[in-house]
């Protein structure tokens, strides 16, 4: 299928702003005739005093006219760029809000090929850029081509030869030009990956500063960072010195059209094809096109990146979508069944990390994946999140497919909670009503002392209105965990995946945390990946995966007795804990 031009793309976003965008052209329209006026004034002022019939009155006449033009012309422009401008930011918006929201609605995997760096260069930076020209270009551009055609036209009723001597400079500025345009299309491309390589340094560096510090790796990570920074500086200053002979060029060939206009003025005065007044008016007139064709050579170097930009855009509005249907399913109930489930994070089937999985999760059961890393427990648990879709087989919530109910159904019946828990920069309160916008605070404090979160909140000067600062940063590995447990509770879906959600909290709050997770998930669909297995000793179903496939599984008797792999693990895990229990005591016969 044949590609859409980027103004194709860019009109589709702004056709909801069509209104104000005709209004801003219409108002700058009116500003560009406005601002000829005052010529013509001038012109009669100077014809009357040549042809010896000027009068006070004949100057206050077609002064007022020049101020009234030009007011209506500084008005008029005034109100069009702001028109233009909220157009422009109200575009800007869509396009931010319809990257984010296809985020949501892409496959988790697409989502993260992209790096922190190019994502934010997109975001911010590149859709920023957009609106420049799109807030001065759309009203002015059109303003500023009808203006210089209107004087060529003017020009054509005076004398042709005018005419004609008045764009004499514009074939000459076009070999320039023409050279400064093709340098910069083979190094426009080059310069967009050069902005997002930066942006990611930059990103990783600030990042990863605790970790660069912390393993004394300051030097090397530094000298990458500047690396990049200096390789960004010394191809922008090559691009900039290959095409700046030209460029100037441009600028100064291009607003010289004395050059054409003063000799022929003067060549048609001595023959009385022109009258002193007409060849001055001419003069103003030429040299008043040069400010709008200026800005049009300008609005052609905004419209390549403009367009650039627009495509690079555009591949993240086209990516790929989750499937969805409009309606929600009607569930017969919450037991979860994965059928022949397969899947590979990429398209070679060589790499699948998961082979005809067969599971069945009954609802008011507590289910547990055990294995090695890499087996593919937290595939299971994102594949029923639907973060990815299975590359073959189905899962099943209530006898009914996830792909057919909609993600918004899927996302309030899961409730998942991650090692890796995000926190927002806004209020501890805030970050735990994420888990029920509508809840009461009364409601997050009880999931609060339920997830054991209130001893450490209230030990906060400003308690539940505590920021948690960037990413959480403020909070410990185990405190995030803690916040994101009480979430989970807070929305109370009928399905709760753990994802080893206890794995940063202290022993102490450990056991409270189980007991309290064990009472508020009963009647529910539980789902637990365990990295220490005393947290899952009591479940209904312990299923072992290895290498993508399930093993064995059954309780923990069962599996103790006729599993090597999981009587393994466990013997690992008591013997772990045992060292553990001896050290703790030791520390303390110390003390």
């Amino acid at each position: 299928m044949k590609k859409k031009s980027w103004l194709s793309y860019l009109f589709s976003h702004a056709s909801y702003c069509k209104g104000k965008i005709i209004l801003s052209i219409i108002l700058s329209i009116i500003s560009v005739m406005a601002g000829l006026i005052p010529f013509i004034c001038v012109y009669n002022i100077l014809k009357a005093f040549i042809e010896n019939t000027v009068t006070v009155n004949t100057i206050v006449i077609w002064s007022v006219i020049s101020i009234i033009s030009y007011i209506i012309k500084v008005v008029c422009f005034g109100i069009s760029t702001g028109i233009s401008h909220v157009a422009a930011y109200t575009i800007l918006e869509k396009i931010r809000m319809g990257v984010a929201d296809k985020f949501l609605r892409a496959p988790l995997g697409k989502v993260m090929e992209k790096s922190i760096g190019e994502i934010k260069n997109i975001i911010v930076d590149q859709i920023e850029s957009i609106e420049p020209p799109l807030a001065h270009m759309i009203p002015e551009a059109i303003g500023n081509l009808l203006l210089p055609s209107t004087i060529f036209i003017f020009l054509l009723i005076f004398d042709w030869r005018m005419a004609l001597a008045s764009i004499v400079t514009i074939p000459l500025t076009m070999i320039p030009f023409s050279i400064t345009m093709k340098k910069s299309q083979k190094k426009f491309e080059k310069y967009m990956e050069s902005s997002n390589q930066v942006s990611s340094a930059i990103v990783e560096y600030i990042e990863g500063i605790q970790v660069i510090k912390a393993f004394g790796q300051t030097g090397k990570s530094y000298e990458k960072f500047s690396n990049a920074i200096i390789d960004y500086k010394i191809f922008i200053l090559e691009w900039m010195s290959s095409t700046w002979v030209s460029f100037k060029l441009c600028f100064a060939i291009f607003p010289s059209t004395l050059l054409g206009t003063l000799p022929m003025g003067l060549l048609l005065y001595t023959k009385n094809v022109l009258t002193p007044a007409e060849i001055c008016l001419c003069l103003m007139l030429s040299m008043s096109m040069i400010g709008s064709l200026s800005k049009i050579e300008v609005f052609m170097n905004d419209l390549k990146k403009m367009g650039f930009t627009i495509y690079t855009v555009q591949d993240f509005l086209d990516m790929e979508e989750l499937s969805e249907p409009i309606d929600n399913a009607i569930l017969s109930g919450y037991d979860v069944n994965l059928s022949n489930v397969s899947f590979s994070y990429t398209e070679d089937k060589e790499t699948e990390v998961l082979h005809s999985i067969n599971l069945k999760l009954p609802q008011n059961s507590f289910t547990a994946l055990v294995g090695p890393s890499g087996g593919g427990k937290s595939t299971v648990a994102k594949l029923l999140s639907r973060f990815y879709d299975v590359t073959d087989g189905e899962i099943k919530i209530g006898d009914i497919n996830i792909k057919d109910m909609p993600l918004s159904q899927l996302s309030n019946i899961v409730s998942f909670v991650t090692q890796d828990n995000f926190l927002f920069n806004c209020s501890l309160l805030e970050n735990i009503r994420l888990g029920n916008p509508k809840a009461t605070d009364q409601e997050v404090y009880n999931a609060a002392k339920a997830a054991q979160c209130d001893e450490f909140i209230l030990k906060f000067e400003d308690g539940y209105n505590t920021s948690a600062g960037e990413a959480g940063n403020r909070l410990s590995g185990g405190e995030k965990q803690r916040i994101a447990i009480a979430r989970m509770i807070l929305k109370n879906a009928p399905i709760v995946i753990l994802d080893e959600a206890t794995a940063f909290t202290d022993p102490e709050n450990e056991d409270k945390i189980q007991r309290s997770i064990a009472a508020l998930t009963k009647g529910k669909t539980l789902l637990v990946i365990a990295h220490r297995l005393s947290t899952i000793k009591n479940a209904d179903n312990i299923v072992v995966l290895k290498n993508g496939n399930i093993i064995a599984q059954g309780n923990q008797e069962e599996l103790i007795k006729n599993c090597t792999l999981y009587r393994d693990m466990w013997k690992s895990h008591i013997g772990t804990k045992a060292w553990a229990v001896s050290q703790k005591k030791e520390a303390c016969i110390n003390v």
